[in-house]
């Protein structure tokens, strides 16, 4: 009896694995790295060609690693098994630079904070706001999803924010959200927002650092513009 014969492209898949074992992603057009990942949970069947519709439909890497799982499953030859591994690389992805932040100062380490802020929320289609929470010598202890809003907003309760840091001990903060307009530059809300947030810190005894808004080709930091620190003096003048 002869040898069941192989799927198409099972060769193709084959080199494409022994490049990636020698040199990495270094020479992989995106289409390809998504063939890849789309064969981990596809042991006989070619990706190549519903890789090329997810790159047309989503555009770009980053689209289709933010895409759900639904919209995956919209693309002709990609159904919920084989999304398995696109899904997972993000979430490995996302987990691993959450991680490379904890017990670091991230006042010291501010590529890791952005690269992380950057590659977690910069591409959702709705705002996300997250809390890093500080202990006292400014080492981060978690973060948090805080909220996850519509196409222009995000819901954001200084009462929740206080109760969730003293949940977790801390001493400081640092906030980020994201505009899925691409734009970093502050709405008049983020600005209320942002000092609410401080006078509630003040209250309690929590220092914000900052406040980050990410966006498609750069972020806004109201630390860096000293409104992060005006709004502390602002409220300690009402105070006295």
């Amino acid at each position: 009896m002869s040898e069941k014969k192989g799927h198409k492209g099972e060769g193709h898949r084959q080199r494409l694995r022994e490049r990636f074992l020698k040199s990495g992603l270094d020479g992989f057009h995106d289409y390809e790295v998504i063939e890849l990942l789309l064969t981990i949970a596809t042991p006989r069947k070619d990706c190549k060609d519903a890789a090329k519709a997810a790159l047309a439909k989503f555009k770009t890497l980053q689209g289709i690693l933010e895409a759900s799982s639904y919209e995956l499953c919209q693309i002709g030859g990609i159904g919920p098994k084989n999304s398995f591994g696109i899904k997972l690389v993000k979430a490995v992805s996302d987990r691993y630079r959450e991680k490379k932040l904890i017990h670091k100062d991230p006042l010291n380490n501010s590529r890791e904070l952005f690269d992380y802020l950057n590659h977690s929320i910069r591409d959702k289609t709705r705002e996300y706001f997250k809390i890093i929470f500080l202990d006292s010598k400014n080492r981060v202890i978690s973060t948090e999803t805080h909220s996850k809003g519509t196409l222009t907003a995000s819901s954001v309760y200084p009462r929740e924010v206080v109760y969730s840091a003293i949940a977790n001990n801390a001493a400081a903060l640092i906030f980020a959200h994201n505009h899925p307009s691409g734009d970093p530059q502050p709405s008049p809300e983020d600005i209320a927002i942002t000092r609410q947030l401080v006078y509630a810190g003040k209250v309690m005894g929590l220092a914000v650092h900052e406040h980050i808004i990410i966006g498609d080709s750069g972020y806004f930091s109201f630390a860096d513009q000293g409104q992060i620190s005006q709004m502390g003096r602002d409220y300690d003048s009402h105070m006295r």
